[in-house]
């Protein structure tokens, strides 16, 4: 039988997948949602198992990455590089960001396989879910898409039929939803900011797949300033788009910089957006697909709203 424990991916390896004090994205965004951490896992230590970082072998990260792109990175995160960036300036290269963001992939695949295995039905990778990277680019501070590698590795090496995406992190998840637009066996759902105010710019309502997939994408955008009841109504509307259709996994990116006060966006959610999202996602996975779900982490700019958002997410999937 599997355990009943969430596991949860956790170790400096996997911590330092940052971009330096000055950048958005840095090792301080986690310290909260650390100690939150560990006073819950001290609390219920049945409840929380911890399990270390992994890293990926190149032909994991190609399930989804062109190998062009995979070499790209390599160069410019080696030492003496010139390559100052990896996109257009939002996503820097240094040395050793290619081991660091190969092992974000490789956390995500390992705590995958532990699903499927079925040696735990429930998993948290705090540092994944970098949705922007293309098959062939960095974007927003991914460098690695490790949710659309976990697709492909669940579809191409488990053998899942399909998988639901669900994405709540304020941003659009354009890595996952485009390269997957026209794939039937991706059911994809995504609340974010409306992309007319936000980076990346797309996730709009008429975007809804094509090809096999037309309507088996739905995008949510919400303006600026919407809060936890316009949250709850989207996510309402989501949940019954996904109750209609059959899958043997949920990934739930679970992104923090929707809570008020983020620095990057304009959305003014508090905690109870991801605690009610975790809840009606968990019971999802139990109707559905045996009660498997892998979430992540994702974006969350405000170290006090990371460890709040996250730590909900956390006692929910445990049962704290």
């Amino acid at each position: 039988m599997p355990s009943d424990r969430l596991l949860v991916a956790f170790g400096d390896e996997l911590f330092n997948y940052d971009f330096g004090p000055y950048h958005p994205l840095n090792r301080s965004r986690t310290d909260v949602f650390v100690r939150r951490l560990m006073e819950l896992k001290a609390r219920a230590p049945e409840k929380i198992e911890l399990t270390e970082p992994a890293m990926a072998t190149e032909e994991e990260i190609s399930l989804f990455h062109t190998k062009e792109y995979i070499e790209f990175v390599k160069l410019a995160c080696s030492p003496g590089s010139k390559i100052r960036y990896l996109d257009y300036g939002d996503t820097p290269a240094y040395p050793n960001c290619f081991v660091r963001a190969s092992t974000v992939v490789g956390t995500t695949l390992k705590l995958l396989r532990e699903i499927a295995s079925g040696r735990t039905l429930r998993a948290f990778n705090p540092v994944g879910g970098l949705h922007h990277a293309r098959r062939n680019s960095a974007g927003g501070f991914c460098i690695f898409n490790d949710a659309a590698i976990a697709i492909e590795y669940a579809l191409r090496r488990i053998r899942y039929k399909a998988v639901a995406y669900v994405d709540i992190d304020a941003h659009h998840g354009d890595g996952v939803y485009y390269d997957f637009e026209d794939d039937p066996r991706v059911i994809f759902f995504d609340i974010h900011q409306d992309g007319r105010t936000l980076y990346p710019g797309t996730g709009f309502e008429h975007e809804r797949g094509k090809g096999e997939a037309l309507g088996r994408k739905m995008n949510a955008p919400l303006p600026p300033y919407s809060g936890d009841e316009e949250f709850l109504r989207a996510l309402e509307r989501g949940l019954k788009f996904l109750d209609q259709f059959e899958f043997d996994i949920v990934f739930f990116q679970a992104g923090a910089d929707g809570l008020a006060g983020d620095p990057l966006t304009n959305l003014m959610y508090s905690r109870r957006a991801h605690e009610s999202a975790a809840r009606a996602l968990l019971e999802l996975a139990e109707r559905k697909c045996d009660g498997r779900i892998l979430a992540f982490g994702g974006g969350g700019y405000n170290p006090i709203n990371v460890g709040e958002a996250w730590s909900a997410v956390v006692e929910v999937l445990a049962g704290v």
